[in-house]
């Protein structure tokens, strides 16, 4: 687990399914995301291949965000253990909780413990061209852009860019 101010990062568990689904399905919200859920049993799929054990290579480990205020699920993120040195983060945040700094403060204590717990070198972002307040996110904690892909991935039948990010833990400290 991750505390931060306002925030606790914990894995993802079953009793987490419909908190996540109410985000999650909100397909106008996420229209850069390549997973958005039809139903509860999607979630309920998706929680389950969470791995059980966390910094496992080729892995994507599931986290939720809770504000500490009232125990409200508000996000979530995933971790792609790349391999022992190397990590890419995705977030996706309630809609309701944008532009109240959830996703910095969510994003840096993870970043802290990938860095300084686990001893990460590098961790990595991809992010569509288009979506605008991610890469203001991405920036503003320090990540820097390293290639621009043009039609690189398939999300929703349609062939998108796509935009990596980047930051080292020398960069970070």
């Amino acid at each position: 687990m991750i505390k931060t101010e306002r925030i606790l990062i914990r894995p993802i568990k079953p009793s987490d399914s419909k908190k996540v689904y109410s985000y999650r399905s909100d397909s106008n919200t996420n229209k850069f995301q390549n997973w958005i859920p039809k139903s509860i049993i999607d979630v309920d799929a998706f929680i389950a291949k969470n791995p059980q054990e966390f910094n496992k290579p080729e892995t994507w480990f599931q986290v939720v965000i809770i504000n500490n205020k009232n125990n409200e699920i508000i996000g979530d993120i995933g971790i792609h253990f790349i391999d022992s040195y190397q990590c890419e983060l995705g977030i996706t945040l309630d809609k309701k909780h944008h532009g109240k700094g959830y996703a910095s403060e969510a994003l840096k204590g993870v970043i802290n413990y990938l860095f300084n717990k686990l001893d990460k070198h590098r961790i990595t972002t991809s992010i569509d061209p288009k979506n605008a307040n991610s890469i203001k996110l991405v920036e503003r904690i320090g990540f820097r852009k390293e290639a621009h892909f043009k039609q690189s991935l398939l999300i929703n039948n349609k062939w998108v860019d796509d935009i990596i990010y980047a930051i080292l833990k020398k960069e970070w400290i």
